[in-house]
C-alpha cells in the first residue's frame, strides 16, 4: 500500500475547485495552511502510508510514536482527503473567525496530537476488555478525528442550531454523536475509535480541564489571548480582553460626551426638533455638525419647552 508522488486526480480536482468557488481570500489562514499542508502530503507522503498509520501496536509496542504528528496529516485516497479537507474548509471558516488564529492554530496542533493518544487508549482498552488483540493493529490514518472535535467547538460556539445530517434535521447538541454511529453503520472501514476520541477530545476542551491546562500552558506567551471572546466583524476594533466580553472603544467619551444611551437618545430629538424649528440651520445660519449638538449652557428650560412642543405634534 506503498505511495509514491500521486497525480492529479478527481476527488482532488474536486476540492481544489470547491477551494477556488470559496476565494482563497475568504478562507482565514490558518485554515488555509491546514489545506495547503494536507494536499501537499497526499501528493508528495512523506512515508508510506503503512509506516504513518497510527495503532496501539506501532505506537506502544514499538515505539514509533512519531505517528502521532504524521497520521493526521496523511490520507488514503482522494475522496478520503477529499470530504475531509472541504469539511475542515467550513469549520475553519466558522471557528477561526470566531477565535483568534494563533489559538485556533493552537487548537489544531493540540487536538492532532491529543486525538491520536486517545485513540490509543481506546484501542487499547479494547484489547483489555475484549480479549482480543487484532484491536492493537488496527492502523487509523487521516484528519476526520480533528473535524469530530472541532465539530464539538462549533456546536459549543454556535448552540441552539439544527444540523443537516444525512438528510436529517438533528440539534447541534447530539449532531455529531448521530453522525458517529451513521458514518459507521454507512461505512464500517472507518475507525468508530478514532471519531470517538476525536468528540472524547472536543468534550474534554468544551466540558472538561483541556481548556484550562492549554490556557497555563500558553499563559507566557504574550501573544495568545483569551479564547472564549467570539470574534466578528467588529472583533479587530474591540480586541478581547478577559474581564469584558465587548470593551468600549477608547474614544468612546469623545462620540458620546459621557452620556448615557438615554441622554444620547433625548440630545438626538433634541437636535432633530432644533432643525425642524431653524431649517436645519442654527440661530446664526450656521449648519449644525454632524452627531449630537449640545446647546448653550444654562439651556434646561429650552429642553423643557422642547420635550413639551414636541407632544403637541399631530
Amino acid at each position: 500500500m506503498e505511495r509514491r508522488q500521486r497525480g492529479v486526480s478527481a476527488g482532488l480536482l474536486l476540492l481544489l475547485y470547491q477551494i477556488y468557488q470559496v476565494g482563497f481570500q475568504n478562507i482565514p489562514s490558518v485554515t488555509l495552511g491546514v489545506l495547503v499542508l494536507n494536499i501537499f502530503l497526499f501528493l508528495s507522503p512523506l512515508r508510506p502510508l503503512t509506516e504513518v498509520c497510527l495503532s496501539v501496536n506501532e505506537a506502544v509496542h514499538r515505539q514509533n510514536w512519531q505517528r502521532l504528528l504524521l497520521a493526521p496529516f496523511h490520507h488514503a485516497d482522494d475522496w478520503h482527503l477529499y470530504y475531509n479537507m472541504i469539511s475542515m474548509l467550513w469549520k475553519g471558516i466558522m471557528l477561526e473567525r470566531k477565535l483568534k488564529s494563533i489559538w485556533f492554530a493552537y487548537i489544531i496542533a493540540v487536538f492532532s496530537v491529543l486525538i491520536g493518544v486517545v485513540y490509543i487508549v481506546l484501542e487499547f482498552l479494547l484489547v483489555i476488555i475484549l480479549d482480543d488483540p487484532s484491536y492493537g493493529m488496527n492502523c487509523g490514518v487521516g484528519f476526520s478525528g480533528v473535524l469530530f472535535a472541532l465539530k464539538v467547538l462549533n456546536n459549543h460556539y454556535n448552540p441552539g442550531r439544527v444540523s443537516s445530517v444525512f438528510g436529517l434535521p438533528i440539534s447541534s447538541r447530539y449532531a455529531c454523536w448521530v453522525e458517529l454511529v451513521a458514518i459507521h453503520l454507512i461505512s464500517p472501514g472507518t475507525s468508530f475509535a478514532g471519531h470517538l476520541s476525536g468528540i472524547l477530545v472536543g468534550l474534554m476542551y468544551t466540558m472538561g480541564p483541556l481548556k484550562k491546562i492549554m490556557r497555563a500552558c500558553a499563559a507566557g506567551i504574550s501573544f495568545f489571548t483569551e479564547p472564549d471572546r467570539p470574534r466578528d466583524y467588529y472583533s479587530e476594533y474591540y480586541g478581547y480582553y478577559p474581564d469584558y466580553q465587548y470593551r468600549t472603544p477608547r474614544n468612546y467619551f469623545d462620540y458620546t460626551g459621557g452620556l448615557t444611551e438615554e441622554e444620547q437618545l433625548e440630545r438626538a430629538v433634541l437636535n432633530s426638533l432644533n432643525e425642524r424649528d431653524f431649517g436645519g440651520g442654527t440661530h446664526n445660519n450656521e449648519r449644525q455638525p454632524y452627531g449630537f449638538w449640545f446647546p448653550p449652557e444654562n439651556s434646561e428650560e429650552n429642553m423643557r419647552r422642547q420635550r413639551l412642543r414636541r407632544f403637541d405634534i399631530r
